[in-house]
């Protein structure tokens, strides 16, 4: 009887010291055990249509989180992201709007493809200006309106090869190309809808809601694209600095994170 007694208390007092240690950890005060992320810099390479996310939401949750931290963003379209990182560009963590850049940097040994994840998916939709009274309801009647089309430049923007294909699968690229005024990155596409300077925009659904100048017509029908809209993360290979580009990744794995990208209109990839 003592024995078991014995070995009751013993049980006892480990789950007491188990509980007491997760307390402990769950509490942060076991960061010390941490790297030391003081002073560091995340360079982070991003999409044009992430701008928002991250410059009003998940950059300062981030340096909030790690108060020694200082991320600092450049923003364009993902193919010219490519070039600047096969020119030397110094960067960290890279966000493609489409796998075909991203991939293309694996390809070149640029990229740790084991950070590499395919992380979220978006929607493709046509707009106009907030006010316009064109008589347009669908991507197949841009075949027979009359005005400028605002896409993204098929050679270098993900939102611009996204649209072409969508043209393309609908049968109508041909006879809009003459209306196409190509733009740098979805931003500048997005602008020119929203100031009136185009009657119509291809661009990602996240990009329409972030912008009060513009209304949406209709999404991309189904089928009208090969390939869903995924945008992949990963970490460059030798970053500057490894321990604060690994805890941005993690950051932006954590939900905390993952609902800030689903505020903003994006789709979780799982």
């Amino acid at each position: 009887m003592k024995s078991m007694k014995k070995m009751l208390i013993v049980a006892i007092i480990a789950l007491v010291v188990v509980v007491g240690v997760s307390s402990v950890v769950s509490a942060g005060l076991f960061d010390f055990m941490s790297p030391n992320l003081n002073g560091q810099e995340v360079n982070l390479a991003a999409a044009a249509s992430l701008k928002n996310v991250y410059d009003e939401k998940l950059i300062p949750m981030f340096e909030q989180k790690y108060p020694g931290v200082k991320v600092t963003p450049t923003y364009a379209s993902s193919g010219d992201l490519q070039s600047q990182i096969e020119n030397g560009m110094e960067a960290d963590v890279f966000m493609s709007a489409s796998n075909k850049q991203m991939n293309k940097l694996v390809n070149e040994s640029l990229i740790n493809n084991d950070t590499n994840v395919q992380f979220l998916e978006n929607k493709v939709v046509l707009i106009v200006p907030k006010d316009s009274s064109a008589n347009i309801t669908s991507f197949q009647d841009l075949a027979n309106a009359s005005g400028t089309i605002a896409i993204g430049d098929p050679e270098s923007v993900p939102a611009g090869q996204y649209g072409k294909e969508v043209l393309t699968n609908l049968g109508i690229w041909d006879s809009v190309q003459s209306k196409l005024s190509l733009g740098t990155s979805v931003t500048t596409v997005l602008n020119q809808v929203a100031q009136g300077s185009a009657d119509y925009g291809i661009v990602y659904a996240t990009d329409a809601k972030s912008n009060d100048g513009v209304k949406v017509v209709c999404e991309a029908p189904e089928g009208s694209l090969n390939t869903s809209v995924i945008y992949p993360v990963a970490e460059l290979k030798n970053p500057k600095h490894p321990d604060a580009a690994k805890a941005f990744m993690e950051f932006l794995k954590t939900k905390e994170a993952k609902d800030v990208f689903v505020e903003y209109g994006f789709t979780i990839h799982e």
